[in-house]
C-alpha cells in the first residue's frame, strides 16, 4: 500500500524543530506531535493574530506621518510667515485631506448630518469613544474640508506625554480643558469635541456599545456656562474596526484605576462600514441643570446608537455592510 506523508511537531527538551516524516496508518505517536492539518491551522491562526495586532501600528504610524509633516511645514516656509495669522491652515487642509481619503478608502467613510453642525458660533459635540478614536479623526477631517471649521478636542492627559504629539494637539487646538477653558473655547465662537466616556470607555467599552460616561458632568457645566448647543455624535460599527481585548478585564481595571493610563491591549483595523451620524442640537435652556443636561446628551447619544448600531456589533456583518454594494 502507498504510504502517507505527514507533517510532524517534535518539541524536544532543548527546543522545537519540524520533521517530514513517512509513516503508516499504524504508525507509532508522540505525545507533543501535531499533525499536519493542525500545524497548518496552529500557522494560519498566528497570521491571523499578528496582522490583528499588526494594523493598529500602522493608524499609529500615521498620526506620526502626520506628525512629521507638520515639521517639516513649519521650517519649510520663511521665518517672517511664523506670525502670520493663518500659518497652520495649508498644513490642516493637507491632512485633512490625508485623513479623508484613508477614511474613504479603507473604510467607506461617511457623515451624515453634518448639516447640523453651525456654519458659525460655538457648539459641543459629544460622542461615543471607540478603542481608537479613528472617528473623531475622520470627522474634524470633514468639518475642515466641507465646512471650513475646525473641530477642537478635549484629550485625556496622557497624550499630552507621548512622544512627538505636541505639535500635533497644538496645530488641532486638542488640550486637556477645565470647564472655564472649554466654556472660553466656545464662548470665542468654536466648535468643541468631547467624548465623557474618555479612557475608560475606551478600553473597557464593548460591542454591546453602552455608555461609561458614569456621573461625568464638566462637559454638560461648560456647555451651559458658554450658553452653546450640544450635538450627539455616534459612528457606526467603531467597535469593529478596533477592539481592546477582553481577557484580563479586571486585572487591567485594577491597573487602570491606579495608573490611569491605557494599558489594555488593542487590535484590529478591520476595514469595517464606518459610518458618523451628527444628531439634531439639543439648544441651550437657562432653566437646565448640568446633571439634567447631562442626561439628554447621554440620551440622544444612546438613541442614534439604538436607531444605527446593531446590538452586538458583529465584525463580519461590518465587513459585509462595507461591501455591500446594494
Amino acid at each position: 500500500m502507498p504510504r502517507q506523508a505527514s507533517w510532524r511537531l517534535w518539541v524536544c527538551s532543548t527546543g522545537s524543530r519540524t520533521s517530514t516524516t513517512s509513516t503508516g496508518s499504524s504508525g507509532s505517536s508522540h505525545p507533543w506531535q501535531l499533525s499536519a492539518p493542525t500545524f497548518r491551522s496552529s500557522c494560519l491562526l498566528i497570521r491571523v493574530l499578528q496582522v490583528a495586532f499588526l494594523l493598529p501600528t500602522l493608524i499609529i504610524a500615521l498620526l506620526y506621518c502626520s506628525i512629521l509633516f507638520l515639521h517639516i511645514y513649519r521650517y519649510r516656509r520663511p521665518l517672517r510667515d511664523a506670525y502670520a495669522r493663518h500659518f497652520w491652515d495649508g498644513a490642516r487642509y493637507t491632512l485633512a485631506l490625508l485623513w479623508s481619503g484613508h477614511g474613504r478608502v479603507w473604510h467607506g467613510y461617511e457623515v451624515q448630518g453634518l448639516e447640523n453642525i453651525p456654519d458659525t458660533g460655538g457648539a459641543l459635540l459629544v460622542y461615543y469613544h471607540g478603542a481608537l478614536p479613528l472617528d473623531y479623526y475622520y470627522l474634524v477631517a470633514s468639518c475642515l474640508l466641507h465646512k471650513r471649521r475646525l473641530i477642537r478636542g478635549v484629550g485625556d492627559r496622557f497624550l499630552f506625554m507621548v512622544p512627538g504629539f505636541k505639535i500635533l494637539t497644538e496645530v488641532f487646538k486638542v488640550s486637556p480643558g477645565t470647564v472655564q477653558s472649554c466654556a472660553q473655547v466656545m464662548r470665542d465662537g468654536n466648535l468643541l469635541a468631547i467624548a465623557p466616556g474618555g479612557v475608560l470607555e475606551a478600553q473597557f467599552g464593548d460591542e454591546r456599545y453602552r455608555l461609561l460616561w458614569k456621573k461625568r458632568l464638566g462637559f454638560a457645566k461648560a456647555a451651559i456656562e458658554a450658553r452653546v448647543p450640544i450635538i450627539p455624535v455616534f459612528t457606526q460599527n467603531i467597535r469593529e474596526a478596533f477592539r481592546s481585548v477582553a481577557f484580563g478585564r479586571g486585572l487591567f481595571k485594577r491597573l487602570y484605576d491606579k495608573t490611569r493610563l491605557p494599558i489594555v491591549p488593542i487590535y484590529g483595523g478591520f476595514p469595517v462600514k464606518l459610518r458618523t451620524i451628527i444628531g439634531p442640537p439639543i439648544p441651550f435652556d437657562p432653566n437646565v441643570s448640568p446633571s439634567e443636561l447631562a442626561h439628554k446628551a447621554s440620551t440622544a447619544v444612546e438613541a442614534l446608537i439604538r436607531e444605527h448600531q446593531e446590538i452586538p456589533g458583529s465584525i463580519v456583518r461590518a465587513l459585509a455592510q462595507r461591501f455591500n454594494r446594494t
